[in-house]
């Protein structure tokens, strides 16, 4: 289940063809009044099937940094990001909650059966739990390492990985969490992952009914949501290994206060 939040106020969204699920966080609110700044963080699905006014509206953006997620059959099987003039990528694999070609392949190519043992009786959300877990706390230095890089020169940046729902959303959350923004809004924005025009497109070899059908989809969608469940998961892990997301930020991460002021000042505005 999916609960709907209050939205929040952003920056006008473009109709991208071939990029899913991009938005631009700011306008998000955080605890001590102030706002996340318009055009200077951004998040999305790949961008390796963007077309050439996707690739040209992205250009526009001014971005110095694209941090790409993904792990090498991602890649593979998406093909690299579109190359955007004068801007610098950085790939930085993160674990993917669906890891591992045989689990894909199984996504796509397993019948009924097949899915019923490998996804149901609650195991695919268990799989995504786990996952969210594991990236909090297995993955502080790439965090530290993209929130470094965000205090000293990568902004305006978009973060992406496959989807733009996981892995780059946790990485969102972290950034958020960095600047102080509300938990609330956190949540509504990580949610919106589950609009019908954002959402990952699933992909089956056999696109029949059957092949496609209600019982298939629902299998399936533990995966493809972006549920509150996972999110409060990954507090709950920042919670149970570092006590508060202040030690979390501090002795997780390697976050200095001076290097939280200058996070603060490229991502807020004021």
């Amino acid at each position: 289940m999916t609960q709907q939040l209050p939205s929040f106020p952003s920056t006008a969204e473009p109709e991208l063809t071939g990029v899913r699920n991009f938005r631009d966080v700011g306008g998000l609110p955080t605890v001590d009044g102030r706002r996340v700044r318009p055009g200077a963080l951004f998040r999305s699905g790949h961008l390796a099937h963007a077309t050439e006014e996707d690739a040209a509206f992205l250009a526009s953006l001014g971005l110095h940094t694209v941090f790409d997620f993904r792990n090498a059959a991602d890649q593979a099987l998406e093909g690299p990001d579109v190359e955007l003039p004068g801007v610098r990528n950085v790939n930085i694999p993160l674990t993917d909650p669906a890891d591992g070609a045989e689990f894909w392949t199984m996504v796509r190519n397993g019948d009924l059966d097949q899915l019923r043992d490998l996804l149901g009786d609650g195991k695919a959300a268990a799989r995504m739990r786990y996952a969210y877990h594991s990236i909090i706390t297995e993955r502080t230095a790439e965090h530290g390492r993209v929130l470094h890089a965000l205090a000293e020169d990568s902004v305006p940046a978009l973060m992406h990985c496959a989807a733009g729902k996981d892995r780059a959303g946790l990485s969102i959350v972290v950034a958020l969490l960095a600047v102080g923004v509300e938990r609330e809004a956190i949540e509504a924005d990580y949610l919106k992952s589950n609009d019908p025009h954002r959402r990952y497109k699933v992909h089956r070899s056999d696109s029949s009914p059957a092949g496609m059908s209600p019982e298939v989809m629902e299998l399936l969608a533990p995966l493809f949501d972006a549920r509150a469940e996972y999110l409060h998961t990954a507090y709950a892990a920042i919670e149970e290994t570092w006590g508060s997301t202040e030690r979390y930020l501090g002795d997780g991460l390697g976050l200095s206060g001076e290097t939280r002021d200058r996070l603060r000042g490229r991502l807020l505005e004021g």
